[in-house]
Parts: C-alpha cells; structure tokens; sequence
C-alpha cells in the first residue's frame, strides 16, 4: 500500500473509523470551525502533500452543512498537493434530484457532482445511487458499491422455505432480481406512483407472494411510506411475515418508529451507510456493517487493483 491518509468530517465518524481499523491506518485529524457570521472553516491536521487522500463523508442529515464541509474538505487537500484526492460518500443524498420532472427545476444531482470536481475530487467512491445513471453525471471515475453481499448473507441465517424478495418498484427491480439470486428465492415487484414527498400509490402486484414469508427490498428508506403501502398490498395477498431491508436508514419523520410498529413487520434490516442515533431503541432494527466493503474498495483504489468484483453483481 502506497502512502495514504483518511480524514473525514462530521457526518460519520464512527463509519469513518471502523474503516481505518480494517485498513489498519488512523483516522487523520480534521478541525471544522463554524464564525459568529455562520461561516464554515475546514482545516485538515496532518501532512497530505502527495499521499492517495481519502475523505469520508455521507450526505446525511444537516445535507447542505455536511455538503459544504466535503467541499472545502477537498478543497483543502487539493491546495495541501495531495497526489489525489477520493470523496468517498456512502449515501449521495442528491441522487433522487437526478431529472427535471417539471419546469424550471434544478437536476441537483448533476449540479453537486459538478462542485465535487471542481472542489478537487478526483475519483469518488459511493454506494446504491437511488437512481443509477447519476453515476454518469461525474467528469471523474466513480466506484459505485451495492450492499447486496452483505444484505444476502444476513439473511441466509434463515430459514428461507415460502419466501419471496418483493421490490416496492419496479425501478428497484433489478437490484431486488439480483439479490433474490442469491438467496435462490423468487421475486416480486410493485408498479408504485409517486404522489408527494412522502406519499405513495400502489396500482399493482407482480409476481406470486400470497401465502409466502416476503423479504421487503429497497436501497432507502426515507420517510417509509412506499414500505407502509406495500405493507397494505401485501397483507391483501395473504402474505405471512414480512422482513424489511435497504441499503441506507435514512428513517426521516419517525419512519422507524411506524415501521416497527406494524405487527407483520418481523425485523427492519440495513446498513451504517448513514448514522442511526436511535437505533439501540428499536429491537426490530438491525444494522450491518459497511465498513469492510468501502475499506477493501478503498484499498483497491490505493493498489490499483480492479474494484469491479465489489460492485459487480455475481
């Protein structure tokens, strides 16, 4: 391994340090000053002049706070000379702003990209884009991870006999077919239309789950309405149990407090992508560790080795 240096901001630093245990490296040091006129100072603490810079930081809750700190974060290393510098960002909040669905409507996803670049990533590691072609929207190369390793082989521990992997829609369908292959289970899909922000309209079912234990499959979880109608449609088709798991646990508006309140729900399952502050308070809820993924990624990308067996489903 070449010469490398992990910092990052105040999204994750719990995330960012179970990282730098696999990669056996420290978590270099970071000062983040906020002025009185609300101003954000970033100022990286160690020695980065051409070392492989690896910043951590998820898009998550303050986004635009947690936004402008990766800025200058980058900033940052770019002016220190850093050889070269990857955003690694878990959850890219931006990427449901990645279309102009009506007039004069900023595409977010491509603009944040945009200012990513020019901010001086050169390379970005992400993980389960809710819309994938925003990995088109980058000037720069971008590893895009899934967590469907890591889903699949917690649910392996079950008995899995009458089961079925549903996808709340179809745009997730494909993601959800490939999770069902390794489990060897069947798959279903909901045909869902977007009402509102956290509203939701399930026209139909695909697929066969009545009578069947179903395995809820999304890459997020926001405000949990598309998972609380499903629920309904679901219980329509006489399913038995119901497991619910995502990539990123964003549960916004008390979302994991209704989920885990739905009597059929048997457990909520996701990863540490984003941090769960309330997490130890809900038995329903279990979270899986990222961290080996994004270090071995990480470790890749530091080798020059390929990180496509990491994103690439088998």
């Amino acid at each position: 391994m070449s010469q490398i240096a992990v910092f990052s901001g105040t999204a994750h630093p719990t995330l960012a340090q179970a990282i730098c245990r696999k990669l056996g490296v420290p978590l270099l040091p970071t000062r983040i000053k906020r002025f009185s006129n609300d101003c954000i100072e970033v100022q990286l603490q160690s020695n980065c002049r051409e070392q492989d810079v690896f910043i951590i930081q998820p898009l998550v809750r303050p986004v635009q706070d947690n936004l402008l700190e990766l800025l200058l974060m980058l900033d940052a290393a770019r002016g220190a000379s850093a050889a070269r510098i990857t955003a690694v960002i878990p959850h890219y909040a931006y990427a449901r702003s990645d279309k102009k669905d009506g007039p004069r409507i900023s595409i977010g996803a491509r603009l944040v990209a945009d200012l990513l670049v020019t901010a001086g990533a050169s390379r970005v590691l992400t993980m389960t884009l809710h819309s994938p072609q925003v990995h088109g929207f980058f000037g720069v190369p971008v590893d895009h991870l899934h967590a469907l390793r890591e889903l699949s082989d917690y649910f392996a521990q079950y008995d899995l006999t009458d089961s079925v992997v549903v996808s709340p829609d179809l745009g997730n369908a494909k993601n959800a077919a490939a999770f069902a292959r390794k489990l060897d289970l069947p798959v279903a899909a909901a045909a869902k239309q977007r009402l509102s922000d956290k509203e939701v309209e399930i026209s139909a079912l695909i697929g066969d789950v009545r009578g069947r234990h179903a395995i809820v499959l999304d890459d997020e979880i926001v405000s949990g309405g598309s998972v609380i109608e499903l629920l309904s449609c679901l219980r329509a088709h006489d399913v038995k149990s119901v497991r619910v798991a995502c990539t990123h646990g964003i549960f916004a508006w008390q979302a994991l407090r209704h989920l885990s309140s739905q009597d059929d729900v048997v457990e909520i399952v996701c990863t540490d992508t984003v941090p769960i502050p309330e997490a130890g308070g809900h038995p329903k809820l279990r979270v899986l560790s990222i961290a080996p993924a994004l270090a071995e990624a990480m470790r890749r990308i530091n080798n020059g080795d390929s990180v496509s067996k990491l994103f690439y489903p088998e």
